[in-house]
């Protein structure tokens, strides 16, 4: 038996057990795959000082504990069986309008950093759902709808406050703890410690123009090969995700989602050879604000529980492999969430490219396209209906095998790959696992896929 009672006189935030109120939603799953993991507590830390307090106290009691940000982690990691550390109340958002610099808490989110930046006419790469963490995603690489002009959320990271196993609390930048700087910018979120703030060199927002395109399923391997194409020779300053998917009981539907930093007639014309070999059902092209852009590209769930599953290309995909995933499309075995399951080509390269592979701890730096196969499930559906879910799922990913490197990302987090070490860190995995035993030695940080 725990005595929490010791762990609240030494911190200022407060300390919730089950039945306590606001226990659920701080500690529940994002991903209700992992609903049935509860927590012993949740203490939602008021100051960086707490966040030292509990993890000696979690330490001297062989506590496990965990840092939770926006609790979006795909598999569940930012929940345990011991202590949750609940950063949301880390959420100050400071910005020097001389410099452009931004500090942020490590328990800020997305929409709460939009906010400040918008009165100040800035902006960095940032995620496109109002609750992620930004611990989770810049610890992660993160990709946003500018990244291929202006890079990943972790390029534009300048330096990072950390608190390690031992209690010390370091900054780190490209002088001071250059190597867990490195390792902050794409290794992976609360390997090394819990990070309790982040400064991001902004820069001045800029009008765009965005694109949703909706084909009909019969067009659907014409709009993935043509649409590869316009990617490929399409300038920086353009990404789309590109996508097919089914819900049960509906028809399936084919997808471009974009940005471009520049005028939509720009972005028409980008977009013409996709218009021209099949006529969407749906298009929209028009110019907008950045902040508009923000809150039309904006993602929204279903819930419930799923799996993602990634690997990557450096090149357009072949005609037998794109027939594979339509073929695969097809034949997805259905369940009781909306958002049902797909594939989608996410555009990576242009300014992700210009950093070397080794120069951040995010590897992927030879990527075109991000492929991301997905299922999702209701949590009251037949124990059959998920493991049939699952096994289409593993079926599709192996397929894709013989397209698309091993290579994963580890913001889309994967509790079914086998080798997600070499996977998610390739190259880099060596000095990642150096710099995990010289700053953790006992695992105090640990979980299914930790360094």
């Amino acid at each position: 038996m725990i005595d929490w009672a010791d762990l609240r006189g030494l911190v200022e935030g407060r300390l919730r057990l089950p039945g306590d109120d606001g226990f659920g939603e701080r500690t529940r799953a994002h991903n209700e795959r992992y609903r049935h993991v509860r927590p012993a507590a949740v203490l939602s830390v008021a100051s960086a000082a707490d966040v030292t307090a509990a993890i000696g106290w979690a330490r001297r009691r062989r506590v496990p504990i965990v840092a939770r940000g926006g609790g979006h982690g795909y598999a569940g990691t930012s929940v345990n069986t011991g202590l949750v550390l609940d950063l949301q109340g880390l959420d100050e958002v400071r910005v020097d309008p001389v410099t452009e610099l931004v500090t942020v808490g490590g328990g800020a989110r997305t929409k709460g950093i939009h906010d400040v930046l918008r009165k100040y006419g800035l902006m960095f790469p940032l995620g496109n759902s109002d609750d992620v963490g930004i611990g989770g995603l810049v610890l992660g690489g993160g990709v946003a709808a500018s990244s291929r002009a202006l890079g990943l959320t972790c390029d534009a990271l300048v330096e990072t406050e950390l608190v390690l196993a031992d209690g010390s609390v370091l900054t780190c930048n490209e002088t001071q703890n250059a190597d867990l700087f490195w390792a902050c910018r794409g290794g992976g979120g609360g390997a090394f410690g819990v990070n309790t703030s982040f400064t991001f060199q902004a820069r001045p927002v800029m009008d765009v123009s965005t694109c949703l395109l909706l084909w009909h399923w019969e067009h659907a391997a014409d709009v993935l090969t043509v649409m590869q194409g316009v990617m490929r020779d399409a300038p920086d300053r353009f990404a789309a995700r590109i996508g097919i998917s089914r819900s049960s009981g509906q028809d399936g539907v084919v997808s471009v989602v974009g940005q471009h930093l520049g005028p939509a007639a720009e972005l028409r014309e980008l977009l013409s050879p996709a218009l021209a070999a099949a006529r969407p059902h749906r298009a929209d092209i028009a110019d907008r604000t950045y902040w508009d852009a923000v809150e039309y590209l904006h993602h929204a769930s279903a819930g419930g529980a799923f799996a993602v599953r990634t690997r990557t290309t450096p090149a357009p995909l072949p005609g037998d492999a794109v027939r594979t995933l339509v073929t695969a499309v097809e034949k997805w075995p259905g369940s009781g969430n909306a958002d049902g399951g797909g594939a989608a080509l996410f555009t990576w390269g242009g300014a992700i490219n210009r950093v070397g592979a080794a120069d951040t701890a995010f590897p992927h730096r030879d990527v075109l396209f991000l492929l991301s196969l997905d299922t999702a499930w209701d949590p009251g559906d037949p124990p059959e209906t998920v493991r049939a879910n699952l096994d289409w799922l593993a079926r599709l990913h192996r397929d894709m095998g013989e397209f698309a490197a091993d290579a994963s990302y580890v913001n889309f987090a994967d509790p079914d790959l086998a080798d997600w070490r070499s996977a998610y860190y390739g190259p880099n995995l060596a000095r990642l696992t150096e710099i995990k035993r010289r700053h953790d030695p006992d695992r105090v940080f640990d979980s299914p896929q930790a360094i």
